[in-house]
C-alpha cells in the first residue's frame, strides 16, 4: 500500500505561477530576480496557510537556478533545482525559530553565513516563525542582518509581525500576504479534485473555502477529510454533515418565517437547530451574515461582495427582492446586539428567541409607523408643551388697572362653562366626571396666577374648584399674630390626619414652620421626598390658612436641609477606603509593593 501524502504537501506550489491568490507578491519577486534587484533580507508576514514559507522556498530555488525560463521561473531540471527538490542543496538552510529560538542557534547560523556557496550564486537562509526568537537572539542577529555577505539572503516568515523588533523590521523588505479569496480557493480545489478524479460540486467547494477563512492549507485539510468521509464524493451535503456547518436552507427558511411574521415557526426551527447540536451563538452570527448577504444583493453594484457559489447567489437574489432594506437593516442591528449580549446572558437560548421575536415584528412596526394617525400623534408628542406655560398678558397701558383685573379674572360661572360640557348641568354633589387639572385653566385665568401654583392637584369637586378660584383671585391682606398662625397651622394638621393625608400631617406636626417677612412661610424638611409631599398639598394648606387668617398674600415654601449622617463602615472595602481617605499614602504603599486586598 502506498504512503498517503496530504494534498497540502502533494500539491504545494513549486513555481511562482502556481501560487494561489498572491499575485502582487509573486510578480514583485519575479521582477526583482529578472532585474537583478534582490534585497538581502525579506520579511514575509500574513495569516497562516497563505503561502509565506512556500514563496520563500520558491524564491530560494529560483535565484540559484542555472537556466531560468523566459517568464522568470525555475527550470526544475538543472543540477541546482534537482538538488533543491531532493533536499540536499548546500545553498539552502531552513531554521524553525519556534524550536530553535536561543542566542546559540542564531550564532551557529551566523557561523554558517561566513562560508560562501561552493556551487551556485546565493546561500538562502529561511527563518520560519521568526517572532519566536528571544530578545538576545534578535540582538545577536542584528549586525549580520544589516551587513550580510553579498551571497547571503535572509527570508524571515511570521504570522505575528507586531512581535518583531522595529530594528529588525527596518532592515527587511516587507511583503504582506493577503487572505486567499473564496473564489480562488474553490477553483484550486476543483483543479485538485479533477486531477485526483474526485466527484465534486461547486456549492460544496465554496463551502469548504468559506470555512477555511482565507487559509488554503486549512481548505486542503478539510478537502482531504471530506474525501475520506464521503468516499470521494465532495458534494454540498457531505460538507455540511462532516464540518458541522449550518445549511443555507435553514437561514433562508427562518428569514421567510420572520418576514411573514410567523414567530412560532421561526422558534420551532431554532429548536430543531439546537437539537442538531449547533450552538445558539453560531446560529445568530450566521443569521446576521445571512441578512448582510441579502442586503448586498439589493444593489447590483454590491452583489460582487457575495462570496458564494452561483446557485446560492441566485437564492440570495430572489430573497432580496422580497425583503425591504428597512427590515434588513433593523434585523441586522437586533442580531448584532444579540451577538454582543450572548456571552454575558445567563439564559442564552431566551436571548436568541427574544431576538427572533423582535425581528418578526419589524414589519408590523414599520407599517404602524406609516399610519397617518400614528404619525400625527408622534408629531404632537414631539411638540414642546408650550400650552402649559403661563402666557404673558399683553396689557394696554391706556386701560385702568381695575379694568385690566376685571378682564383678566373670570367669574366662577365663566370657569364652570370652560370645565363642564355646555349640554350637561353641573350637579351639586361631587361627581367623578369632574377631573380637570388647573393647568388647563391657566390660559383662561390670565396673569393672576401666583408663583406658588407649581404642582396643582386635580379638581374633582365644585368645592375644590371654588377653593382654586379663591386661591387665584383673593385679595384680602389682614395682619395676624404668630400665635394665630400657629393655631391655624395646628388645626389644619389635625384636619389633614383626619382626612387620611398622613404624609402631610406628619410633616406639619413634626417640623416647625417659620414665619418670615411678607407673610412668607418656610418649612424646613430633610429631603426632596418631603418637599414634594408638601408641594403636592400646598394649595389645600394655603387655602385654609388664607381663609382662617384672612390674608391671601401668604406663601409657603419648603426648604431642604439635608443632614449628613455619619457613614457606617460595614464591609472591608469601606473600612479600607476610610483609611485611605485619612492617609492617602496607604494606597501608594499598596501599589509600590503590588499588594492584593481580599475584599
Amino acid at each position: 500500500m502506498e504512503n498517503f501524502i496530504v494534498s497540502a504537501r502533494k500539491y504545494r506550489p513549486v513555481t511562482f505561477e502556481s501560487v494561489v491568490g498572491q499575485l502582487h507578491i509573486t510578480n514583485t519577486l519575479k521582477n526583482a530576480i529578472k532585474n537583478n534587484q534582490l534585497a538581502q533580507a525579506f520579511l514575509f508576514c500574513g495569516p497562516r496557510g497563505v503561502g509565506k514559507t512556500t514563496c520563500a522556498r520558491i524564491l530560494a530555488k529560483t535565484i540559484n537556478c542555472l537556466d531560468l525560463t523566459p517568464t522568470g521561473e525555475a527550470c526544475g531540471t538543472c543540477a541546482s533545482c534537482i538538488s533543491f527538490q531532493n533536499g540536499n542543496s548546500f545553498n539552502f538552510h531552513e531554521l524553525d525559530a519556534a524550536s530553535n529560538n536561543s542566542v546559540d542557534d542564531i550564532r551557529n547560523l551566523i557561523d554558517q553565513v561566513r562560508i560562501p556557496p561552493q556551487a551556485g550564486k546565493y546561500k538562502v537562509y529561511i527563518i520560519d516563525e521568526v517572532h519566536m526568537l528571544s530578545q538576545s537572539a534578535f540582538n545577536a542577529f542584528l549586525k549580520t542582518l544589516e551587513e550580510p555577505p553579498s551571497y547571503a539572503i535572509f527570508i524571515l516568515a511570521t504570522t505575528e509581525k507586531h512581535k518583531i523588533l522595529p530594528t529588525i523590521l527596518s532592515r527587511c523588505q516587507i511583503f504582506d500576504f493577503n487572505r486567499i479569496k473564496v473564489e480562488d480557493m474553490a477553483k484550486h480545489l476543483a483543479k485538485i479534485a479533477t486531477r485526483e478524479e474526485i466527484a465534486y460540486d461547486q456549492d460544496g467547494l465554496h463551502l469548504i473555502a468559506q470555512k477555511a477563512d482565507g487559509g488554503l492549507r486549512d481548505a486542503l485539510s478539510m478537502f482531504d477529510q471530506i474525501v475520506s468521509f464521503s468516499n470521494r464524493q465532495v458534494n454540498y451535503q457531505a460538507v455540511i454533515d462532516n464540518l458541522n456547518i449550518l445549511d443555507y436552507d435553514y437561514y433562508f427558511k427562518v428569514t421567510e418565517f420572520l418576514m411573514a411574521q410567523n414567530t412560532p415557526a421561526a422558534l420551532l426551527l431554532f429548536d430543531e437547530i439546537l437539537n442538531n447540536g449547533f450552538d445558539g451563538n453560531n446560529f445568530i452570527t450566521g443569521l446576521a451574515s445571512h441578512f448582510r448577504n441579502i442586503l448586498v444583493c439589493k444593489d447590483a453594484a454590491t452583489v460582487q461582495l457575495l462570496e458564494v457559489s452561483e446557485n446560492i447567489k441566485q437564492k440570495y437574489l430572489e430573497q432580496a427582492k422580497l425583503a425591504s432594506a428597512s427590515f434588513l437593516i433593523s434585523a441586522l442591528n437586533i442580531a448584532n446586539q444579540c451577538d454582543l449580549n450572548y456571552k454575558i446572558s445567563k439564559n442564552q437560548r431566551l436571548q436568541v428567541e427574544l431576538t427572533l421575536i423582535k425581528i418578526s415584528h419589524i414589519s408590523q412596526a414599520v407599517s404602524l409607523s406609516q399610519n397617518p394617525n400614528v404619525q400625527q400623534m408622534a408629531e404632537q408628542l414631539k411638540k414642546k408643551p408650550e400650552n402649559l406655560a403661563i402666557p404673558q398678558a399683553s396689557i394696554s397701558p391706556a386701560l385702568p388697572k381695575q379694568e385690566v383685573v376685571e378682564k383678566a379674572v373670570p367669574t366662577l360661572q365663566e370657569v364652570e362653562k370652560v370645565i363642564a360640557p355646555a349640554a350637561a348641568p353641573q350637579p351639586e354633589a361631587p361627581v367623578a366626571e369632574i377631573n380637570i387639572n388647573p393647568k388647563n385653566l391657566i390660559p383662561k385665568l390670565g396673569n393672576t396666577l401666583i408663583p406658588n401654583l407649581k404642582n396643582p392637584t386635580a379638581i374633582k369637586t365644585k368645592e375644590q374648584l371654588e377653593d382654586t378660584i379663591d386661591y387665584l383671585t383673593g385679595d384680602a391682606k389682614d395682619d395676624f399674630t404668630t400665635e394665630q398662625f400657629i393655631e391655624a397651622w395646628g388645626t389644619f394638621s389635625f384636619k389633614a390626619k383626619a382626612d387620611g393625608k398622613m404624609g402631610l400631617a406628619t410633616l406639619m406636626m413634626n417640623y416647625t414652620p417659620k414665619l418670615k417677612d411678607g407673610y412668607q412661610i418656610e418649612l424646613e424638611v430633610e429631603n426632596k421626598l418631603q418637599a414634594n409631599e408638601l408641594v403636592n398639598e400646598r394649595i389645600d394648606v394655603l387655602n385654609y390658612l388664607r381663609k382662617q387668617l384672612n390674608n391671601f398674600s401668604i406663601t409657603l415654601e419648603p426648604v431642604i436641609n439635608e443632614k449628613q449622617e455619619e457613614r457606617k463602615l460595614y464591609t472591608s472595602r469601606d473600612k479600607y477606603q476610610h483609611l485611605v481617605e485619612k492617609n492617602p499614602k496607604l494606597e501608594d504603599f499598596r501599589k509600590t509593593f503590588n499588594l492584593d486586598i481580599d475584599f
